[in-house]
């Protein structure tokens, strides 16, 4: 259970209308912030609490995918999200929550139609005034030749971050789905489909496409990052809610930072190897069937016999973009040792909240059977208890992304 001097308030999500300054939440642990993901916030309320009973608008103060449940602390807003589930056991409500950029997952895409980089047919005065195919405008007297086509047009190229800010006002649009989140402007740099039309990117509605697995699509397309927030506007009357998009990276390295064992590091989780899932060539097979299918390979030389795994991204036959997946999993199966998480304490080295997410830390450890170890991690997610002065940290290799 967390320290005391944490204040809870509850709010209709949509309407923006506050419910509750001051909930009787316990949260099991500090909620948890996390780089390009929802992070999330469990704990009960205990007993029943007649004002959390009551019905403004019909529906109970804490209700699922109607409430928004904010973390503050001294003031600020550490955490907020969405209550997505709600359980009970005896007297307890058990509370589940997700940050806002939980709400696009299982959405359908039902919008309007995406073509990035197709081709686009120009209208042509010939068509059709060559029938018999000899290369002649028919009926014609002399013979006169068939002019050459004229090129086929490429639609515009979309940015990776205007896609994710489209299916974003997208589920916004709907009177029902104001969450009132907004997000960066600037773009990735990432360009979707190919240059030359011969393999345009696509949402189509029909396609029934999941608004979560886009955003998440093309974000690893961008080599892109994305990180929510709430904070208090200028009066302190009203929650703000905005998602940061990376240049493309969020985070940066923190040399100025230490991170070590017996000084700030109180605790590591046991360390990771790769064992079976370790691959070190990935086969990435695209459009196309049979012998046409589209294939790429992705191979790093480790001195490791060599371990093959195929995976399939049947939506494009672009050997960029192949390749691009493929590097992204091979990274994933070829992770050397890695620390998954460490517990730090305040300490003049890295004070609480010094780091951002994103940021890539120098972990100084020691490990069983290995040793004295100093490898970078990516802080990918946080769980800060400013009353007690402690923070876990998770962690990846910083060379997972390349």
């Amino acid at each position: 259970m967390m320290s005391s001097g944490w204040r809870y308030i509850a709010m209709r999500t949509v309407s923006g209308d506050f419910l509750d300054w001051d909930v009787p939440f316990v949260a099991d642990s500090p909620p948890r912030r996390e780089l390009n993901g929802p992070g999330m916030m469990q704990g009960k309320i205990t007993p029943e609490y007649m004002r959390l009973m009551a019905k403004p608008d019909g529906l109970p103060i804490i209700s699922e995918w109607a409430t928004s449940l904010f973390a503050e602390f001294e003031g600020r807003i550490r955490w907020g999200g969405l209550v997505t589930s709600v359980a009970f056991e005896g007297q307890a409500m058990k509370v589940t929550c997700a940050g806002y950029t939980a709400y696009p997952n299982g959405m359908p895409y039902l919008g309007s139609v995406i073509r990035s980089g197709a081709k686009i047919k120009q209208k042509w005065a010939y068509d059709g005034k060559d029938k018999n195919h000899d290369g002649y405008i028919d009926h014609t007297s002399p013979k006169r030749k068939m002019p050459k086509r004229p090129k086929d047009k490429i639609s515009g190229r979309w940015d990776s971050y205007d896609v994710v800010r489209h299916i974003w006002a997208h589920l916004q649009d709907y009177k029902m789905g104001k969450l009132s989140v907004t997000l960066d402007r600037h773009d990735s740099g990432h360009k979707l489909g190919a240059a030359n039309g011969e393999d345009p990117w696509e949402l189509l509605w029909w396609d029934n496409p999941d608004c979560g697995q886009v955003i998440t699509s093309v974000m690893d397309l961008a080599k892109g990052d994305y990180l929510e927030r709430h904070y208090w506007d200028g009066s302190k009357e009203k929650i703000l809610h905005h998602i940061d998009l990376g240049t493309r990276r969020l985070g940066k390295a923190r040399s100025d930072l230490r991170f070590a064992q017996g000084e700030n590091v109180i605790e590591i989780a046991t360390p990771n190897y790769q064992g079976e899932y370790f691959a070190n060539n990935v086969y990435v097979l695209g459009k196309g069937s049979g012998q046409k299918t589209a294939r790429v390979r992705v191979v790093v030389d480790d001195k490791r016999l060599r371990r093959a795994k195929i995976i399939t991204r049947k939506s494009t036959a672009n050997a960029r973009t192949l390749t691009e997946y493929g590097k992204k999993e091979r990274a994933k199966h070829a992770e050397q040792l890695t620390i998954p998480s460490v517990a730090i304490r305040h300490h003049p080295n890295a004070p609480l909240g010094s780091w951002a997410l994103g940021d890539r830390i120098l972990l100084q450890v020691d490990v069983p059977w290995v040793g004295e170890l100093a490898i970078w991690h990516r802080v990918v997610s946080e769980e800060i208890d400013p009353a007690a002065g402690t923070a876990v940290l998770n962690l990846t290799r910083s060379d997972f992304y390349g």
